[in-house]
């Protein structure tokens, strides 16, 4: 009799257990990533129908996509923002862009409105498991307006860097974004407001502040004592008449520490061509190199019944520090072999278009993108490597247009092909006289859960 009862009783037990786990799967099964890297997945505050079984994971969530692909460049060893550059003898590569796993947990107030979200992502691939988010977001509940956001999380600055590469629908960001804004992360604290209510007068604007280290992932620490000072006003998309829009200004004020005397501006030689000037006060040494970005977004969709028409643009502009040959926000001080580089200055700009169309229905969808980034909009393309002046590729203005076509398979699988087309402007420094042969097909399968 004993034995019966045991046999049923531990039957029951793992009846239970596995109908537990077959809840949890399910429940997971229909949550998508999140859009936005800055926000979150809404599906959180739904009320919950699963049984009290697994109530001790109703507020976990389990997210994630992979994306494999294969490219081919227009010549060996090219140089590419469509997923690093090539190997020296290679001009076709099998490669997994990203493979990414997100674990969220929230903890909800008795309103169902969030108290608390720990955020955890990691991203594995064949060059390696690298951490891209570890968060903690704090939020007043007393009239569920405001938030504190503390760790390893997005910039909030413009509307593609935080665009989430699961809903991008270019297999990448600009070469601006890549650039300025490597890694889009960092470690900081942000302060943000945005209603939880969406019945508020003003629940269509969020508006994020925050302090940041600077350097993103590119470095193990902050590698100086200043500080990125970053903002984002946003009008979150609204319908009318099956026409949404919506827009965004962005700001960040910041920079890095200069190690020596030198800083060096655009200005003038004596004969009238366009070079750097160098300013050698020992003022200089120690002092914050300035780091100003300013952008402004928008994006305009027209709803159809067989699918959609929709524009983005994004304007940047500002001054960005670097050294002779980079512009790119390095992980520690400036080095050329060993020793610290002198700082260059130069003023910037960059646009990102995007044209998206669907055609027969909402599976199939025609894209265009169009952008530039132009390092140093002080000087033309005939100035650079003109003889006599100081100017190098890292004043070189790039732009791209990139054609694409994505098939959907279902809601969470898709194929893309892209084909990006790179121009660089013909100077006279060795080595850029003609365009170089850096165009790149991407084929790529996405799944996300």
């Amino acid at each position: 009799m004993i034995t019966i009862l045991h046999y049923k009783y531990m039957k029951m037990i793992i009846r239970k257990c596995f109908t537990a786990i077959i809840l949890f799967f399910l429940c997971n099964t229909g949550i998508n990533a999140q859009r936005y890297l800055s926000d979150m997945d809404s599906s959180f505050f739904i009320k919950d129908t699963v049984r009290p079984v697994i109530k001790r994971f109703e507020n976990l969530r389990i997210t994630g996509y992979i994306q494999p692909q294969y490219q081919v460049a227009q010549s060996e060893g090219a140089a590419s923002y469509s997923g690093g550059n090539f190997s020296a003898f290679s001009k076709s590569r099998f490669m997994l862009r990203r493979a990414r796993v997100k674990i969220d947990y929230v903890m909800p107030s008795k309103l169902r409105y969030p108290k608390a979200l720990f955020s955890f992502q990691i991203d594995a691939t064949e060059r390696g498991v690298i951490v891209r988010d570890m968060f903690l977001k704090l939020f007043e509940t007393k009239s569920n307006l405001f938030s504190v956001t503390a760790g390893l999380f997005a910039r909030p600055f413009g509307y593609e860097v935080n665009l989430s590469s699961a809903f991008r629908e270019t297999p990448e960001r600009g070469r601006m974004s890549q650039i300025l804004m490597p890694s889009e992360r960092d470690l900081g604290v942000m302060l943000s407001h945005e209603p939880q209510d969406q019945k508020r007068k003003y629940s269509r604007f969020k508006f994020d502040i925050g302090f940041f280290n600077g350097q993103g992932l590119a470095g193990t620490t902050d590698f100086d004592s200043n500080k990125d000072l970053i903002a984002r006003a946003v009008l979150k998309p609204n319908t009318k008449n099956r026409i949404e829009f919506s827009s965004g200004i962005s700001l960040l004020r910041g920079g890095w520490e200069n190690g020596t005397k030198y800083v060096f501006e655009s200005g003038a030689a004596a004969n009238g061509d366009k070079i750097f000037t160098v300013d050698s006060a020992e003022s200089n040494l120690g002092d914050a190199l300035p780091r100003h970005y300013y952008g402004a977004d928008a994006q305009l969709k027209l709803k159809h019944k067989w699918g959609e028409t929709e524009w983005r643009a994004e304007y940047w502009f500002g001054k960005q520090p670097g050294t002779s040959v980079s512009t790119s926000n390095p992980g520690t001080i400036p080095q050329v072999n060993g020793v610290i580089a002198p700082a260059y200055l130069r003023q910037f700009d960059g646009i990102f278009l995007l044209f998206l169309q669907n055609i027969i229905n909402t599976r199939h969808q025609l894209m265009v993108k169009y952008d530039w980034y132009d390092p140093n909009t002080k000087v033309t393309a005939k100035d650079i490597g003109k003889p006599g002046t100081n100017l190098t590729a890292a004043d070189i203005k790039y732009s791209t247009l990139g054609l694409g076509y994505t098939y959907h398979i279902n809601p969470q699988t898709k194929i893309v092909l892209y084909y990006d087309i790179v121009k660089n402007e013909t100077t006279q420094l060795s080595g850029h006289a003609v365009d170089k042969k850096d165009n790149i097909l991407t084929c790529r399968l996405q799944f996300r859960f």
